[in-house]
């Protein structure tokens, strides 16, 4: 599959705005389905809080991408592309997207700068309606580049990284400090969103968040570690290595997405046939994937260093489950598909073998999002 192929560019203005019109639904949906696969030993209400912030900050992304995209095809050589996305694997923005967006961002003050203020603009185009009976097309492209740019200043996004950040909770029952760290990447193989949420305890003497030593080497591992090709277990077994002091008690990765939609990816499988079913009716012809992975610290041992010393190794449990986890290195991986009330009743219809075991949770016709477990 070559870069061509895989990467679509969406031809004009009323596709742009479709597409994200579907997300904006989507995004809203996930934050429901969050709430309902919390608990039970799944993400905790701190974890939860963690992950609805970064689904208001890739909310925000989305808001931000339309606004760019908003005049697509009506404005010859206004933009350098059309706005891509990964029609294969992902069904999201392909990865050079944000990073253009971050560096749009540094750039913004310049941008607004040189464009005329909103009241300005709307003055303009009242009037080039008014005289010429014409849609004023560049007048238009104007007001939504000063949209997009003030969206990057004013908002919290999500970027194609998201620097670890902290939060302390409760002393742990050694009276070690205990912290919940998270970060996300937009990862730039699979062009997907991915949240990390680790829980450390620690035994050292100040506290991580203001070591000026500790907390900016966690920072740089952190994120050189954060590639979905590498397993929990080894993001997990190397910061534990690396950190005498700091203990990782659990590590979780929360990947969003593929999402699949018979206008916009080219899906493989049964979900190609349920969707094709499905798309008689507008706005229902999607499915988003889901999959929390989380590796947990069942004990800890003793290894010594140097002559005299030691400190606690983490023992990571792999054997609670089935195999399959251990050779993904997690102690469990849960995958859900999120999708609504019409493809789920073609898909129980069709019942394919590859999807029976998985949580669905489906959207009704007014909105609410239930389980179907």
């Amino acid at each position: 599959m070559t870069l061509r192929e895989d990467h679509y560019p969406l031809p004009d203005a009323a596709a742009t705005r479709r597409y994200f019109a579907k997300f904006d639904r989507i995004i809203g949906h996930m934050r429901d389905v969050a709430a309902l696969a919390s608990g039970n030993g799944r993400l905790e209400q701190s974890e939860l809080e963690i992950v609805e912030g970064y689904l208001i900050c890739l909310s925000s992304t989305f808001s931000a991408l339309s606004y760019k995209h908003l005049m697509a095809g009506h404005v010859s050589n206004a933009l350098p592309h059309e706005l891509e996305i990964d029609r294969q694997d992902s069904g999201f923005p392909v990865y050079r997207e944000l990073l253009q967006m971050a560096n749009d961002c540094v750039q913004a003050e310049h941008h607004l700068g040189s464009l005329p203020p909103k009241k300005n603009l709307i003055e303009d185009m009242t009037s080039y309606i008014l005289n010429e009976l014409k849609l004023p097309r560049r007048l238009q492209f104007a007001m939504s580049q000063r949209l997009y740019y003030e969206h990057l200043q004013n908002r919290a996004l999500f970027w194609a990284q998201n620097h670890p950040q902290i939060r302390s909770q409760k002393k742990s029952h050694k009276l070690r400090r205990s912290y919940l760290v998270h970060w996300a990447t937009f990862d730039s193989q699979t062009n997907l969103p991915i949240i990390y949420i680790m829980k450390l305890e620690d035994s050292g003497q100040a506290f991580l968040q203001h070591d000026e030593e500790r907390w900016p080497r966690v920072q740089s591992h952190l994120l050189a570690q954060s590639s979905i090709s590498l397993k929990l277990l080894t993001i997990a077994s190397g910061f534990d290595k690396d950190f005498s002091d700091l203990h990782p008690k659990s590590l979780r990765r929360i990947t969003i997405g593929p999402m699949y939609s018979h206008a916009f990816t080219q899906q493989n499988g049964p979900l190609r046939e349920v969707l094709e079913e499905s798309s008689g009716e507008p706005g229902l012809d999607w499915c988003l994937a889901w999959t929390v992975e989380s590796l947990i610290s069942k004990s800890t041992s003793k290894q010594s260093t140097g002559i005299f010393g030691k400190i606690d190794q983490e023992i990571f449990d792999l054997n609670q489950y089935a195999r399959g986890e251990v050779e993904t290195g997690a102690t469990e991986t849960n995958h859900y598909l999120i999708l609504p009330q019409r493809p789920y009743q073609v898909l129980e219809d069709r019942d394919p073998p590859g999807l029976r075991n998985i949580r669905k949770f489906v959207v009704g016709a007014d909105g609410k999002v239930l389980s179907s477990l």
